[in-house]
């Protein structure tokens, strides 16, 4: 028997597919059918039950499935053992994170971390939907996140916590009512991240830990940061962002922040990875260097504010 047809087996069931297999693995669906096949033949056994739409584990396919799956966490084990051994550190790392943790956090880090690892590949799939990372064959992922996440399966490891604030241009800060009640914000009009609401409004938390919900009118929403960020320093409105995000315009003096003492939510930022055994070396460095890196580009806030 072949154990990269055990592989092949194990890849579908945890993809939840031959499809997702396929992609996560990048060969032809065919083959990866064909190779599954072959296991089943040799095995004398149907360990798929197969319609247009889903595949499913018989009984003896969920065995047969829990068994190999642990003994390619063996393999794997013997692997990083070996690699350790030899201090080579090679293979590739799939990381997931948002669209604005790529462009204004990891861009800074992540050519360091390549220079430093010649042996590593690093696949960043930036998206603002959140991917599944068993079926994606993700290795790690970035998220942002007020609430504490769900337990799960999945290894959890805590970042940092990034402030947003409210950001304005300095002739759009010289229209508002100097003071620092979030009452003088109210029917502003508002450049919003995501999808817009019916009703929409900023929820602010003051440093004596005081909190305000302030309406606003929204005037533009978008998907990107950076397009945020260009339309309140053309003096559109006033816009929520990390202060990371908004750090190099504040520092050019082509934003400001409305309401210093004043914050739009201290979301956590986090590391998660599937809850496997005997991680590749590569994915270990890339996790330690996400861990001593990250977090002090993501505390490099904006603290410039008109008085």
């Amino acid at each position: 028997m072949d154990l990269n047809d055990a592989f092949y087996f194990v890849q579908v069931v945890e993809k939840g597919g031959f499809s997702a297999a396929a992609r996560s693995l990048n060969i032809p669906k065919s083959r990866l059918s064909r190779r599954v096949r072959q296991l089943e033949s040799d095995l004398g056994v149907r360990l798929l039950q197969r319609t247009s739409r889903v595949v499913t584990t018989t009984e003896v396919g969920e065995e047969y499935f829990r068994h190999a799956q642990d003994a390619l966490a063996r393999f794997e084990a013997a692997e990083t053992a070996v690699r350790r051994k030899t201090n080579r550190i090679e293979g590739t790392v799939a990381v997931s994170c948002s669209v604005g943790m790529a462009q204004f956090g990891l861009y800074q880090i992540l050519p360091r971390f390549l220079q430093d690892n010649p042996g590593v590949t690093v696949v960043q799939r930036a998206s603002n939907q959140i991917e599944d990372l068993i079926k994606g064959g993700i290795d790690v992922a970035i998220r942002g996140h007020m609430e504490t996440l769900p337990d799960s399966s999945l290894i959890q490891v805590r970042l940092a916590r990034v402030e947003w604030h409210l950001f304005c241009s300095p002739d759009y800060h010289k229209t508002l009512e100097q003071s620092d009640d979030p009452a003088r914000l109210a029917n502003h009009p508002a450049l919003v991240l995501g999808r817009p609401r019916a009703t929409h409004q900023w929820l602010l938390t003051g440093d004596d830990g005081q909190t305000a919900s302030v309406p606003c009118q929204v005037r533009f929403a978008s998907d990107d940061m950076s397009t945020l960020k260009n339309a309140a320093a053309s003096s559109l409105g006033l816009v929520a962002l990390p202060s990371y995000v908004c750090r190099p315009e504040v520092e050019a003096g082509s934003l400001v922040r409305a309401l210093p003492a004043w914050t739009a939510g201290s979301p956590q930022i986090s590391l998660l990875m599937p809850s496997r055994q005997g991680l590749l070396p590569a994915i270990e460095a890339f996790l330690k260097f996400l861990k001593r890196e990250l977090p002090p580009v993501l505390a490099e806030g904006a603290t410039k504010a008109i008085e």
